[in-house]
């Protein structure tokens, strides 16, 4: 569900006619949240997955204001509610975590369950690039 904290969901045209909507750190500048455009890019960053992910719980208005008043000498207390949005791992690692969440929906379907309530709790793309194998195909 989409939100419009300070007024930052904006409407975007592609060439093709389609339109989208995107949280706009520019429409937060304006709303009075600092300097938002001499933040350094990687706070920008994350502070548009902030924004773009608040929901009042996980994220919350505070932490929007926390972030977007970032000051690289200020004293950190307070962590960063960053929501990921995909991960990209190499093959020494990503070929074990399908192998766990396979392994996983495997038992849940061994039990009588069923295997697709085994989701990450967040909605990832994972990307692996090659070096997967195949055990047992055509079954």
């Amino acid at each position: 569900m989409s939100h419009n904290l300070f007024n930052t969901l904006q409407d975007f045209k592609i060439t093709s006619g389609k339109s989208g909507k995107l949280y706009s750190l520019p429409a937060l500048q304006k709303a009075g949240l600092g300097n938002i455009s001499r933040l350094p890019v990687s706070i920008r960053i994350v502070l548009e997955s902030v924004l773009r992910n608040c929901d009042g719980k996980k994220v919350s208005e505070e932490h929007v204001r926390q972030l977007a008043a970032w000051k690289p000498n200020a004293p950190r207390a307070d962590e960063i509610p960053f929501v990921l949005a995909r991960i990209v791992l190499q093959d020494f690692t990503g070929v074990p975590l399908l192998a766990d969440l396979a392994a996983m929906r495997g038992v849940a379907d061994r039990m009588g369950k069923n295997p697709k309530v085994i989701e990450p709790m967040v909605p990832v793309d994972l990307v692996v690039d090659h070096s997967v194998q195949i055990d047992h195909y055509g079954t």
